[in-house]
């Protein structure tokens, strides 16, 4: 019986990339717990395809539980970057003691029909993203972090470098979309915010965006706020002394607990009082999804990038933020519409 032989087939790995020399001090953090694990694995996924996979930034997972090692090795399948996973010190997930938690309780009862505002470990999650989450022991050696979260969709292929991107030019606070805040939320947060302005002028940035947060020179809040789910920020600038003093302010007033202030209206008045105006960056580039609201760029050579569907939220302060800051204006679907045209 003869024997035939196959050629040999040859299948060739593909190399991995080279990594740039050249990188940002920086992290990716997500504040997690084990049982999201699944929409944990999915946004590092998408983060390493899109960007991280030719960078190599680390990744820094934190939650207020100890993470199982079922979630530590799965989340280690996903990318060849330094992952370091840390439990949020108790002190950071607690009551201060000035807080009474009676009357803490009486708010979340009154509050339950607004959204998030029966939750106790929301306003916990709250507290500590507004002011506590660069003093963490395993974020203290970065300069600048991103921040992401689980199930959400990065939609657009990044050729650039944020990271070098916002050390290069100078930015302290990054965003890609802007909401309006549930003005029952933060009720007393402006007079707080104005109690601090009184106290602290000398850390009132000059040509400050206080025209983005308020309509009528500071006497209110018009509830604008960066979407912080996303957000790109220096990490030396919230651990200074301006903003921790903000923040302190903000948490001896109590209102993270007898309201329900979150850290993306926090996050976003302590930028636009006390950081100069071209020292704010929107991200036009990231398209960016976190259920039920998107940023996904219009402009054609963006939207080259990009498998989302081009359009982007309506209502929102982001054109205003445009407006003053004197960037060039966005793009939407109706104004770009022959470029997609295909038909005629």
């Amino acid at each position: 019986m003869r024997h035939r032989f196959l050629k040999p087939v040859f299948i060739s790995t593909p190399l991995p990339p080279r990594i740039p020399t050249r990188k940002a001090n920086a992290t990716f953090v997500m504040l997690v717990r084990d049982k999201d694990l699944y929409g944990a694995l999915k946004t590092i996924r998408q983060i390493e395809d899109r960007f991280n996979r030719n960078h190599e930034y680390p990744y820094v997972f934190l939650n207020d539980k100890p993470f199982s090692s079922n979630f530590m090795d799965k989340m280690r399948t996903v990318s060849r970057a330094q992952m370091s996973f840390g439990m949020v010190p108790k002190e950071h997930w607690s009551y201060p003691a000035w807080i009474s938690q009676e009357k803490a309780a009486e708010t979340r009862k009154r509050m339950q029909n607004v959204i998030y505002g029966s939750s106790e470990s929301y306003r916990h999650m709250c507290r500590y993203q507004s002011g506590l989450i660069t003093q963490h022991e395993l974020m203290l050696q970065y300069d600048y972090y991103w921040r992401i979260e689980p199930d959400v969709k990065y939609s657009c292929d990044l050729d650039f470098d944020p990271f070098l991107y916002m050390q290069d030019n100078n930015k302290k606070y990054a965003f890609t979309i802007s909401l309006y805040e549930y003005e029952e939320t933060v009720v007393g947060l402006w007079n707080a915010t104005k109690e601090y302005m009184e106290k602290n002028r000398n850390h009132l940035a000059k040509d400050n965006a206080l025209e983005l947060i308020s309509d009528d020179g500071g006497q209110t809040y018009n509830n604008c706020h960066f979407w912080s789910n996303f957000e790109i920020v220096d990490a030396r600038w919230m651990r200074g002394e301006a903003f921790q003093q903000f923040f302190h302010h903000l948490d001896q007033a109590g209102g993270f607990f007898y309201e329900r202030w979150g850290d993306a209206p926090v996050h976003t008045i302590a930028a636009a009082l006390l950081l100069p105006m071209k020292e704010i960056h929107f991200f036009r580039e990231i398209g960016y999804f976190h259920q039920p609201f998107y940023n996904c760029p219009a402009e054609p050579e963006l939207q080259a990038k990009c498998h989302c569907d081009p359009d982007r939220e309506r209502y929102t302060c982001t054109a205003k933020f445009i407006e003053i800051t004197g960037e060039k204006k966005m793009a939407y679907p109706e104004e770009v519409e022959d470029h997609y045209d295909f038909a005629g």
